[in-house]
């Protein structure tokens, strides 16, 4: 019998006429794919025009806009009746017009929806509507009245043969009468279509294409995560030492990859500090640049030239200014406020490959302010807003990446092994191993290095215990290793106690107190 009723009621099929003008005969009926196909018929007064508008974007909960269709229109009768973006729209004049087509989106979950009349620009005195499904419906609502009341209508109910009806009288202009018919689970396919819904809330709401951009955003997350584990690990293992020859082929002193000891503190330690500078003012002496006098005088030599690199040119001219005088005591020297130039000593063991930059970091930050900058240009036009989110997510994650690398990269770990093999072999070197010509030169171009790497005792050592000490040229007077090792001793600690005075005085600053006197800016008497 059901089955009888539901092909009776094929949409070729006229819906009954309406009896009392201004009034609907409405006929619904479920495919089996899904789609809603519905008959109005109108009776329109003479002299009288209705028009009707049908919303096909409605609200719905969580922020969401359910979407229709409606496709297939047929008119027949007088007016006409058209579908746009958003609306199903229908003009009819005097007559009684039939109005066929087909709507697809009423099916959700088990339940199909749709409203049979409202909009209406005129009063309807009365509307009867049949309901046709593949299956008997398990339960029916009706609504009529307001958009936001809960009236019943007059009439909604299953009957004896399972076809669904429903009535009402007198529905105001612009009021609805909606139904919602549940069926049996899998009597039709859902077809319904929910999209955000267009608000600031809407907005962020979580979509397909949201959704694939959060999974491939997680995916990236473990992807740099997994980089940044296995490139600390690889920096932690660089801990150890590897074999360094502290004399070339040509016999010459050699550095490994021609570092230089003022490089010595940021490459094993990530920092430069008082020692480092000592060791650049030394080898700066070695290399003729500057020339020890009086046990405590340091004195221009040579002026700086395009054989010193940026950071070393920095220290002589923090050292020596080239508008100051041609020397300065390490007791003068003490009270200035020399530092490492950590900028110049940065970029040069960047240009060399050591030292990773932070280019990463800074364009991590501005995708940040793409981000919130889309996020806002979303939320506010075409929606997708988390899409703007992902993104600053992303310029954030970037940032900490580049924080959570090593600064050191793989070849500058390198040259930090070799470096610790440079450490053991000037505690360990014997003089007697280099040939008489090499021992001056060697000893003073490895003096810098064995004291940035903390091995100056040693290093000394060794040399002042020949019978014939090498000389020391770059230093006044006739002085041997152990003079030297003193002048090496003496200028660390001077810049060593000016960094502690500064300290001090920057924390007496900062707590309003005084230095301790006969203590200017904190340094200890020299």
């Amino acid at each position: 019998m059901v089955l009888a009723l539901f092909l009776a009621a094929a949409p070729g099929d006229e819906p009954p006429l309406p009896t009392v003008p201004q009034s609907a005969e409405i006929q619904l009926k479920v495919e089996r794919d899904g789609s809603l196909s519905v008959a109005e018929a109108i009776s329109v007064p003479d002299g009288v025009t209705m028009d009707r508008r049908v919303p096909l974007r409605v609200a719905a909960p969580h922020h969401r806009d359910r979407v229709y269709g409606v496709r297939d229109v047929v008119l027949e009768g007088s007016g006409n009746a058209q579908v746009d973006a958003d609306a199903f729209t229908v003009h009819l004049t005097a007559g009684t017009s039939i109005v066929r087509y087909t709507v697809d989106g009423a099916v959700a979950g088990n339940r199909v929806t749709w409203e049979l009349a409202g909009g209406w620009s005129t009063d309807l005195k009365f509307i009867r509507a049949s309901f046709a499904a593949p299956e008997i419906p398990t339960a029916v609502d009706c609504l009529a009245g307001p958009s936001d009341s809960d009236f019943s209508c007059a009439a909604a109910q299953i009957d004896h043969a399972g076809l669904t009806r429903f009535s009402q009288q007198n529905l105001a202009a612009g009021e609805r009468m909606t139904t919602t018919v549940e069926l049996p689970a899998g009597t039709v396919p859902e077809n319904a279509e929910l999209v955000p819904a267009k608000t600031i809330a809407g907005a962020f709401v979580l979509t397909a294409p949201v959704g694939w951009a959060w999974a491939g955003f997680g995916a990236l997350l473990l992807a740099a995560a997994a980089f940044v584990a296995l490139a600390r690990r690889r920096n932690t293992a660089a801990g150890a030492s590897s074999k360094a020859e502290l004399v070339s082929k040509s016999g010459e002193f050699a550095s490994p990859a021609g570092v230089l000891p003022g490089h010595v503190g940021l490459l094993l330690h990530g920092r430069a500090g008082p020692a480092d500078l000592a060791a650049t003012v030394l080898d700066l002496a070695v290399r003729n640049y500057l020339w020890v006098s009086d046990g405590s005088r340091l004195t221009r030599r040579n002026p700086p030239d395009e054989h010193l690199t940026p950071f070393e040119r920095a220290v002589f001219e923090a050292v020596l200014p080239a508008d100051g005088e041609d020397s300065v005591t390490l007791a003068e020297l003490r009270q200035r406020h020399v530092e490492i130039p950590r900028a110049e000593l940065t970029a040069d063991v960047v240009r060399r490959g050591w030292f990773a930059t932070r280019r990463l970091g800074r364009a991590g930050t501005r995708v940040v302010f793409y981000g919130v900058f889309l996020t806002i240009l979303l939320a506010l036009t075409a929606g997708y807003a988390q899409l703007g989110v992902i993104l600053t997510l992303a310029g954030a994650a970037a940032v900490a990446v580049s924080a959570a690398l090593p600064a050191r990269r793989h070849a500058g770990a390198e040259v930090a092994r070799r470096l610790r093999g440079v450490a053991e072999q000037l505690a360990t070197t014997r003089a007697k191993d280099f040939d008489k010509p090499q021992r001056e030169l060697v000893f003073s171009r490895g003096l810098p290095y064995a004291s940035a790497l903390g091995e100056l005792g040693p290093w000394v050592a060794a040399f002042d215990g020949l019978e014939h000490p090498p000389p020391v040229y770059w230093h006044d007077g006739e002085i041997g290793p152990d003079q030297a090792g003193s002048f090496a001793t003496a200028l660390a600690g001077t810049f060593a106690g000016a960094h502690r005075g500064r300290l001090l005085a920057t924390a007496a600053a900062d707590t309003g107190s005084h230095p301790p006197a006969g203590k200017p800016g904190g340094a200890e008497p020299s």
